[in-house]
């Protein structure tokens, strides 16, 4: 069944360290699944621009999705053939969403390229305690990133980036994956890796989602 999101269920995002590694499953707590569930039923809740997903843990096969959700998924095919099959829909979800299978949990992609808008990806785990045996599962946002963000010339300066630097965080800011990059530069992804390493420790930055925050704050 279909059901509308607001945005207000969107979780902060994540500062750990960077890595190439997708992100696991997290989990949340009943309350806040409650509160989900909640939100669900509103009907009049405003249209969001981000994707949402509530799926079964072991099959993937969706319990609940709203129309960006599917608008993201599907583009460029017809997306009602999508919304109106949930066979279809979970087919989109193992080819887009999930990176790699996991004897415990499944693992999902960091980003989603949809057309060329470019979204974050957000897993969430769901224990509902309520039920005997608990039933598990996900809950997946797809929130929508910057589109053709580009570091400035001050931005650059001021942290003192190399061309090369520059040249690899762009890449970065289009959504491109290492290995892709690598490619790109003529390099290896080891030396990718150093780049977006000094990257993240000439300025401060955590992660790529710190350092995409980063660019957007010296450009708001």
């Amino acid at each position: 069944m279909k059901s509308g999101m607001n945005e207000s269920c969107i979780g902060r995002l994540s500062q750990g360290r960077a890595s190439t590694s997708p992100p696991r499953v997290r989990k949340i707590s009943t309350a806040q699944a409650e509160e989900l569930a909640t939100k669900k039923k509103v009907v009049s809740a405003p249209k969001s621009v981000a994707g949402f997903l509530l799926m079964d843990s072991s099959s993937l096969r969706p319990l609940s999705f709203n129309d960006e959700a599917v608008q993201i998924l599907g583009y460029p095919d017809d997306v009602a053939n999508l919304a109106g099959s949930d066979l279809l829909l979970t087919e989109k979800i193992r080819s887009s969403l999930i990176t790699e299978a996991s004897p415990g949990e499944p693992v999902f992609v960091k980003d989603v390229r949809s057309g060329r808008r470019r979204y974050f990806c957000r897993a969430f785990q769901i224990d509902a305690h309520s039920k005997k045996p608990p039933q598990r599962s996900i809950a997946v946002l797809l929130e929508r990133g910057p589109s053709g963000l580009v570091p400035s010339s001050q931005f650059c300066q001021q942290f003192n980036l190399t061309q090369r630097e520059q040249e690899a965080l762009q890449y970065v800011l289009q959504g491109i994956r290492n290995k892709e990059i690598a490619n790109r530069m003529s390099v290896s992804p080891n030396t990718v890796k150093a780049f977006l390493r000094m990257v993240m420790i000439k300025t401060g930055a955590s992660s790529r989602s710190a350092i995409v925050r980063k660019i957007m704050m010296s450009q708001g």
